[in-house]
């Protein structure tokens, strides 16, 4: 998805938890009857892991014969990771992929040297109307494959592990937890992870990286004794060994992974540890150097800041 314009989230550095490292609170911004909260990045806060963004979408109803259509946008320097928790999706890009993404799927697209890619409502939803909710990530790339070859793979949801106890389900969409991996390639060690929780369920966050975070999506936790409604970002202090109870039923991801070699830089939807690579990609843009989205006649012009 572009990265639209979108206010900062707020980050309280001296949250009550000890084991919080820092607090986020996204904040909203309104697409047209979407509303998308913007969770990573925040000015005190600019990655967990290799994780440079984090937008929850949704949940958004569409009106019959409305639904949300994001025009081919180009990317350089990171992977896109979409999951959805409802409704449809269909991702189209230049290198011909065409896939309706739904929910429990998997889509990584990695950018690399260079893509572009648009995501619309399916024109079958369409005339009913329709709803969507979910996450979108964007995933760094190391500094050796910032200039990889792009690529795309989508993952059924079938074919991703799960993790079922009384009162959780837990599904691996990146890397590995709990004693089950994820198939997705990725290009460093990372883990993402979506966990649905009945009320008094409680779920170990029981990962060795040394950056880790969880976001509630929906419901309302209580980690170390103390209360979290959802739209929070937990940032877990490394080292620390918790548990996440339910205080309702509840949607949680947990995200985080190795940190990388050094900053990135972000502009629009180009990410890069080197700020002339950003400047090269927005020329490339603007010159039409891009490949184009297939099937698909419109794009969204180079922001003017």
């Amino acid at each position: 998805m572009s990265y639209f314009e979108c206010p900062q989230p707020e980050v309280l550095d001296e949250p009550d938890d000890p084991a919080v490292e820092q607090l986020v609170v996204p904040r909203s911004a309104d697409l047209g009857g979407f509303e998308v909260a913007r969770v990573l990045p925040s000015r005190q806060r600019r990655m967990v892991g290799p994780f440079v963004f984090l937008d929850q979408m949704g949940l958004g109803v569409f009106s019959p014969g409305q639904g949300l259509d994001v025009r081919p946008h180009p990317h350089i320097g990171l992977a896109t990771v979409t999951y959805l928790f409802s409704g449809e999706l269909l991702h189209r890009d230049s290198l011909g992929s065409r896939q309706v993404i739904r929910p429990g799927a998997v889509n990584w697209m990695t950018a690399g040297k260079g893509i572009a890619h648009s995501e619309r409502t399916p024109e079958a939803l369409r005339p009913g109307g329709s709803e969507l909710f979910g996450l979108q990530a964007w995933v760094a790339l190391p500094g050796a494959l910032e200039e990889c070859a792009p690529n795309f793979a989508h993952h059924a949801g079938e074919v991703l592990p799960r993790v079922e106890e009384p009162g959780m389900r837990a599904t691996i969409l990146a890397g590995g937890i709990w004693g089950r991996r994820s198939p997705v390639a990725l290009a460093s060690d990372a883990l993402y992870v979506d966990v649905e929780l009945a009320a008094g369920a409680r779920v170990p966050i029981d990962s060795d990286f040394p950056e880790r975070a969880v976001y509630v999506a929906t419901g309302a936790i209580r980690m170390d004794g103390i209360d979290h409604p959802a739209g929070r970002l937990l940032v877990i202090r490394p080292g620390a060994r918790l548990h996440i109870e339910a205080i309702e039923e509840s949607r949680v991801a947990l995200l985080g992974g190795e940190p990388l070699e050094g900053p990135r830089h972000i502009w629009w939807n180009f990410v890069s540890s080197r700020r002339d690579r950003i400047e090269q990609a927005k020329s490339d843009w603007q010159a039409g150097r891009f490949d184009r989205v297939v099937d698909e006649h419109e794009w969204i012009p180079l922001p003017e800041t």
